[in-house]
């Protein structure tokens, strides 16, 4: 079995991946992630996840690498990483009462072939309608600065919604396992077989 690399030093996607209970090494791609001029949500986060993959094969050349990127999309438009408080109110402002969907792109690369597959997970967050003083309440409670849709689906942001739509809820936290599982079976790793379990 190839080792494992998750290109991504996201502490999010390290403790979805360690659900697999496979032991992976989990290193930075340093990759530029500017979208390019036109391009929609789900080209760009599949072109990312496969850049990052590819960004490690030489430090990681007879490895699986693992790439993801995640972007949110409200009103047709991309909206990034608040940062800041006043970002994220603004953003949870916009997001009060809407349906906001998540694109998370995945890509397995295989760097001593480099045979790869790639695929978009569409998840959909419908928002329920909320004040200002729950909007500041759950900002001040939680902190979700440096998430995409200003919120921690895993955390106290469950109650923002009315109802989540998608086939993978690990995908809205940045990782579509059953997708990946897919993945890795395709080439001959079972996470149930696997004699290398993570701790």
């Amino acid at each position: 079995m190839l080792p494992l690399v998750l290109a991504s030093t996201s502490p999010f996607r390290a403790q979805l991946l360690k659900k697999l209970g496979m032991p992976f090494i989990q290193a930075s791609p340093n990759i530029d992630e500017t979208p390019l001029p036109t391009e929609c949500a789900q080209a760009l986060v599949t072109r990312l996840s496969y850049e990052k993959a590819r960004a490690l094969e030489v430090q990681y050349p007879n490895h699986l690498i693992i790439g993801s990127d995640q972007v949110c999309v409200l009103n047709k438009k991309i909206t990034g990483k608040p940062l800041n408080f006043e970002n994220a109110f603004a953003q949870l402002k916009q997001a009060s009462g809407q349906c906001v969907s998540f694109y998370t792109g995945l890509t397995l690369y295989n760097s001593s072939t480099l045979a790869y597959e790639s695929h978009c997970e569409l998840f959909q967050v419908h928002f329920r309608h909320l004040t200002d003083d729950e909007i500041i309440g759950y900002l001040n409670k939680e902190t979700p600065f440096y998430c995409a849709g200003s919120f921690k689906s895993e955390g106290l942001g469950i109650t923002l919604f009315d109802k989540l739509s998608g086939d993978d809820p690990n995908s809205l936290i940045g990782l579509p396992l059953i997708r990946l599982n897919k993945m890795l079976l395709s080439q001959r790793i079972n996470p149930l077989l696997s004699t290398d379990n993570q701790e």
